[in-house]
């Protein structure tokens, strides 16, 4: 064919051609045959390796079918096109078709039992098929659409997260869920604190103080530790990622299905993944992180570093160490990890290191507000918690009592106004060290000695001991919680049962 024929051929807009669209992929067929497969035997819903919700079906009378079996189901009731009858005799799409006697029909031959599985595959991968064709429709209307600022990294953006819904056989899913699913699934984490000993519904911290409290990680939140420099933010917030992976580990070899822990992705936009796993090492193997840092270890203290290595190789926890990332690229690599290794958890450390989209740039509390709804988004996106650090001003320091409060986080209230829970960590004998008075001589005055001697009291009763503050949670109360800190191998922990300080009042 020449340029001239391309340019002669009629153009679709008149009466010479007639322009069909292409039918969205669908297999009526296929539906009516694992239907039929079902009443026969209702045990068909069980062995799938894929599950079928009734938006899969692509003709609304098999997905109101399909939606009763499911519901009767539910209720332990047998399913067969008669027990179906009383709640189709009035169906008028349904009429259409043959009435009650499509039922019947549905199980006249029954091939559907050869082979369910396959069927439900095929159902569900059009089922995705037509989602991908609603996705990339919306992508070309939005890329077209000039009529409003265009901001081509949010369509990309947008994009992803639509391709990412339908991997994820989610697509479609944005819709309202009915109240006996939300039940169904609340049912399932009390289920779980029970399971667990009455404490953890959600993922693990690994810290019993905290699970008590806060009745563990629960998905979909947004958890924002804040405090100031010197606090332990970092080193609390990494021994809850490692107990939360390692609780998984374990959990898996154990044959635990429903664990409580969960593969965790940490976003570490201020330490690299090295020092980061100096850390855990430290704590593993009981020896000192400064030590480890600058190789003054013996001989035996290695052998023990090198058995926590070798015991740790499998941990599921993932460390992305890019400097300087945008919200919406920490974003895209949540949900690459949540595809590749189903994390159950993301820390991101800290949030004042991210960055915006670029048009809020200019002001830094519009910016903050946007990095805050972004996390609180993702958090909801994935079905996963997201503890993120903060930092908090330093009001702190002008104050008498150094206690953290809300008032107190840096930069932007829409962190407050976000976050589902914020925690302060808050160690005592980090401020009274650093009130030491001099220390006395022996020509010195007896008022010198006494000074340092209360001083010295004082310290002894704080020294290791830490309080995480839970000044917000939307799930329960806030109040405070008392661990334990080893500085020495950056660990937090509980405090024992029988430990004196356990009812140190820092206020009187």
């Amino acid at each position: 064919m020449t340029e001239h024929d391309l340019l002669e051929r009629p153009s679709a807009d008149t009466n010479d051609v007639t322009v069909k669209s292409p039918a969205l992929p669908a297999n009526i067929e296929a539906e009516a045959a694992y239907l039929g497969a079902v009443l026969i035997d209702n045990r068909v819903i069980e062995e799938l390796p894929t599950t079928i919700r009734p938006e899969h079906f692509f003709e609304p009378v098999h997905q109101r079918v399909y939606e009763r079996v499911l519901t009767l189901l539910d209720r332990g009731a047998v399913v067969t096109p008669v027990t179906l009858k009383p709640y189709f005799e009035a169906d008028e799409a349904l009429k259409e078709l043959g009435g009650i006697t499509y039922l019947a029909r549905l199980t006249a031959d029954g091939q559907g039992l050869l082979a369910p599985r396959e069927l439900a595959q095929q159902i569900y991968d059009l089922a995705l098929l037509r989602e991908l064709v609603s996705v990339g429709r919306n992508l070309v209307e939005g890329a077209l659409d000039t009529s409003v600022d265009v901001a081509p990294m949010q369509q990309i953006e947008l994009a992803e997260a639509s391709l990412f819904n339908v991997a994820e056989g989610a697509g479609g899913q944005s819709e309202a869920s009915s109240f006996s699913l939300a039940s169904h699934k609340a049912l399932g984490l009390i289920e779980t604190a029970i399971n667990s000993g009455g404490s953890i519904s959600g993922k693990t911290t690994g810290l019993t103080s905290i699970n008590q409290k806060i009745g563990g990680l629960h998905d979909s939140d947004l958890i924002i530790l804040a405090g100031r420099p010197g606090m332990g933010k970092t080193s609390l917030v990494t021994n809850i990622a490692f107990n939360c992976a390692d609780r998984f580990l374990r959990d898996q070899a154990d044959g635990i299905e429903k664990s409580v822990g969960a593969p965790v992705a940490f976003f570490s936009l201020e330490m690299s993944a090295d020092q980061l796993a100096t850390r855990i090492l430290s704590e593993q193997a009981g020896i000192s992180s400064e030590a480890l840092r600058m190789g003054k270890i013996s001989r035996e203290d290695f052998q023990r570093l090198s058995f926590a290595s070798q015991r740790l190789a499998d941990l599921p926890l993932f460390i992305d160490d890019t400097p300087a990332l945008t919200i919406a690229a920490l974003r895209t690599r949540a949900r690459r990890l949540k595809r590749k290794h189903d994390i159950g958890l993301i820390v991101v450390d800290y949030l004042q290191l991210l960055q915006g989209t670029g048009r809020a740039n200019d002001n830094r509390v519009n910016e903050i507000s946007e990095i805050s709804r972004g996390l609180k988004t993702l958090a909801k996106e994935l079905e996963v918690p997201v503890i993120a650090l903060s930092q908090l001003s330093r009001a702190v320091e002008q104050r008498e009592d150094k206690t953290p409060m809300l008032s107190d986080l840096r930069e932007s209230g829409s962190i407050e106004q976000d976050a589902d829970m914020v925690w302060f960590v808050y160690r005592e004998d980090y401020y009274v060290q650093s009130k030491e008075p001099k220390r006395p001589i022996e020509t010195d005055d007896q008022k010198v000695h006494e000074a340092h001697a209360a001083w010295m009291a004082e310290m002894e009763q704080v020294f290791g001991l830490a309080e995480l503050v839970v000044a917000k949670q939307r799930h329960g109360s806030t109040g405070k919680v008392r661990m334990k800190f080893e500085a020495r191998i950056t660990k937090f922990s509980d405090l024992a049962d029988d430990d004196p300080r356990a009812n140190y009042d820092s206020s009187l």
